[in-house]
């Protein structure tokens, strides 16, 4: 274990090592939020503008932060998702495109409808109002869902709230920048019912998956010291079964 080859292996298992403690130690790091949230924050409405920029991913200590934000609605773009519950009863969200800037949306969910028709017939009203005028929307910045195909049965059908989805079905979306969150607005308009939307729980300022990788991370150090440790081993033992083999047909 002494020769030059093992003592240069053991030296290349201290690098490896150092690097795999350093990556724990900046795992762990991120594990511990040393500026969480105060309680209730989420509750203080605030500018859109302070909580997220537009195209960028919404941090995780602000998911349904309350937040404001004027603009004016977008012709055309009153669009209807369906299985949205409130308060446990399955219905419809009408939706809409938020122009806040030039060339700058967001989506909006404006309110809850407990059937298709009640929907679409708000759609309709909320449509036949748009006339350019400037609106303040105050509401939830809540995460994009994701979108997901539609069942077969109804091609046009969206069930998931997803900015991407609704992008694809907008008008005049020519260089158009776009929140990847929405809005859930807290006050509904054209006759929908307001969306429940309670307070999101307390975060724990730890990230127990952090902590889990920086755990990972020891494991991993340890494990560079241990293969070097077998295989110096398992060589010294096979030098050492060759001279007692050499020594018994020496002595034969």
């Amino acid at each position: 274990m002494l020769r030059g080859r093992w003592i240069g292996m053991l030296l290349l298992c201290l690098v490896v090592a150092g690097v795999f403690a350093w990556l724990g130690q900046w795992q762990l790091g991120r594990a511990i939020d040393t500026a969480p949230q105060a309680p209730g924050a989420t509750e203080q409405v605030r500018p859109l503008a302070d909580v997220v920029e537009p195209g960028a991913y919404l941090p995780e200590p602000l998911v349904g932060q309350k937040a404001q934000t004027a603009g004016h609605w977008v012709a055309g773009d009153f669009i209807v998702v369906s299985s949205r519950f409130n308060d446990g009863v399955q219905g419809y969200w009408v939706t809409g495109q938020l122009r806040v800037a030039e060339r700058t949306s967001i989506a909006v969910a404006i309110g809850w409808a407990p059937d298709r028709e009640s929907a679409d017939a708000a759609a309709q009203r909320l449509e036949a109002d748009v006339g350019g005028a400037e609106v303040v929307v105050t509401g939830r910045v809540i995460s994009d869902e994701g979108p997901v195909l539609p069942p077969p049965s109804e091609p046009y059908a969206l069930e998931r709230m997803s900015p991407a989805a609704l992008l694809s079905r907008w008008h005049d979306i020519d260089e158009l920048q776009v929140y990847r969150p929405y809005l859930a607005a807290t006050t509904a308009d054209g006759g929908l019912v307001d969306i429940s939307s309670p307070a999101p729980d307390e975060g724990s300022p730890i990230n127990w998956l952090n902590i889990f990788y920086a755990v990972e991370w020891v494991i991993f150090a340890g494990f560079a010291f241990y293969l070097w440790y077998r295989l110096a081993k398992d060589a010294w033992e096979r030098e050492v079964e060759e001279f007692e083999e050499q020594g018994a047909a020496a002595s034969a």
